[in-house]
């Protein structure tokens, strides 16, 4: 077996940013060959005592962090020092990271014997309440025990057990409490939403219609609300719609009362929410005369399972003729077709974001776990699920880039004003590790790399992304028709 090139070297340098042993043994390049389908059940065979180990290491693994957290002394069950730093200066997390590279492989090769027997050790050095590394080394684990087994194993309920949508609902609050995260995405949209609002006020009677692809729980809407009101007056109120796309008919009316609620303090505003399930049919849109008309897909595209739901998505959108469309993506989701790279640039990604949850909350924080387990383990889980890539195989193109995505669907850039920016920056104002706002490869202090939350100035001003040190968690964009029709 050959040392690993510069593809290779990038796998060390996973952007963890706890582990920085440059000492750890390099990783050895293994021959690849692309997953053609569903394990078979021959693959199985003799391995029944192997998934019984590997079950019992997990069971085991929660059992210990269980005790841990009823241990008492609350502090010292998740944020031992000793440990931490053990895992810095003896490489222990760049270890963790290279066998879980090592099962990928094997797992991409169906080499189902490898794959369990490596599961089971890494279950053995993992933990959902240790550092970082462990703790996102330990969901990936999942994520891969549960695309090995696939839905036809009895077992796999057991890995991939859904959180409920209560527990959902705590996670993502809390994230959104203590995280610049969804603020950033959120807040930076609105501005440009409500730029473009400005710009035509004088033709479109004060009405806005925010078309929004996934309202989700609608925590982006109230400080646009707020905002638009304070424009308007007792004598001139301002008419806002939000059409918005859901999960669930329960969520939906969850959402509207949500808003509708708020919106009643806002009393120079008009306010109506349209809720509708994701998949609805466009042509009944109601739309009014003049209005100006904003298309929200703030991580939406992301979700999408194939390159002909995205095309379909944009195409539609277009016929919408909207004034601005605002796109913000997910930077860990857009990755290569084939499972190792996708494996590789989730990793990268959801390694930055345990990280950054440092910034936010102390290891044995309640809401920490939370976020944790029913939030990023649950997209981790999902971004390896194993249907999900099935899906995707069967659309496999080259990747584009999200601006040639645009581009090629008759959208044009624009660029992102002066106030978005510098609104950015004062959002991780307050955050401890801040670092002001940056171009593209450029550092603040004069180094390749940087501790905690940064803004990236990006293709020549058009967008802004949210980073963890070097990595990129999300990049926000605006959009409006290059052709109308």
């Amino acid at each position: 077996m050959e040392d690993i090139d510069e593809e290779g070297d990038e796998l060390l340098n996973l952007s963890l940013a706890i582990v920085t042993n440059s000492g750890g043994e390099r990783m050895k390049k293994r021959k690849r060959r692309e997953n053609t389908g569903d394990l078979s059940s021959s693959s199985y065979e003799g391995c029944e005592g192997k998934i019984f180990r590997l079950l019992q290491m997990r069971e085991q693994m929660l059992k210990l962090d269980h005790k841990k957290k009823g241990g008492g002394g609350g502090h010292n069950y998740c944020n031992d020092n000793n440990i931490y730093c053990s895992v810095d200066e003896d490489g222990k997390g760049l270890q963790l990271v290279h066998m879980l590279l090592i099962t990928a492989t094997a797992v991409n090769e169906n080499n189902v014997s490898s794959a369990l027997e490596n599961l089971t050790e890494l279950y053995k050095s993992v933990s959902l309440c240790g550092d970082s590394v462990q703790r996102v080394v330990a969901y990936f684990a999942d994520g891969l025990a549960a695309r090995l087994l696939t839905r036809k194993s009895p077992f796999y309920d057991v890995i991939s057990k859904e959180p409920t949508h209560e527990e959902e609902f705590v996670a993502f609050t809390a994230l959104y409490r203590v995280s610049p995260y969804y603020q950033f995405a959120h807040f930076t949209a609105n501005q440009a939403i409500i730029e473009a609002f400005e710009k035509e006020e004088d033709k479109n009677n004060r009405s806005l219609h925010i078309i929004d692809f996934d309202v989700s729980y609608g925590f982006q809407w109230p400080s646009l609300i707020q905002s638009l009101s304070e424009k308007g007056s007792s004598s001139s109120r301002i008419s806002l719609r939000i059409t918005g796309f859901g999960r669930s008919l329960d969520e939906l009316r969850e959402t509207e009362n949500r808003l509708l609620s708020f919106s009643k303090g806002c009393r120079n505003l008009v306010f109506e929410f349209q809720g509708l399930l994701q998949g609805s049919n466009l042509i009944n849109l109601r739309k009014n005369r003049n209005e100006t008309i904003a298309v929200n897909l703030v991580f939406h595209l992301n979700s999408l399972k194939n390159n002909m739901k995205i095309s379909d998505t944009l195409k539609s959108v277009h016929l919408l003729n909207p004034s601005i469309v605002m796109l913000v993506e997910q930077e860990g989701s857009r990755s290569p077709r084939s499972f190792l790279p996708r494996f590789m640039e989730s990793l990268h990604y959801f390694a930055a974001m345990f990280d950054s949850l440092d910034d936010c909350l102390p290891l044995e924080s309640v809401e920490r776990l939370s976020i944790e387990k029913n939030h990023l383990g649950k997209e981790i889980k999902s971004m390896l699920n194993y249907d999900h890539i099935q899906e995707d195989r069967k659309t496999e193109k080259s990747t584009e880039t999200w601006k040639a995505r645009m581009e090629s669907h008759g959208f044009e850039g624009i660029n992102l004003s002066s106030k978005s920016k510098i609104q950015a920056r004062l959002l991780l104002k307050i955050r401890t590790h801040y670092c002001p706002l940056q171009f593209e490869g450029e550092s603040s202090n004069g180094s390749s790399t940087a501790a905690g939350f940064r803004v990236f100035e990006r293709d020549d001003g058009r967008t802004i992304s949210l980073g963890w040190q070097d990595r990129y968690l999300l990049t926000v964009s605006a959009w409006h028709c290059h052709c109308v029709s």
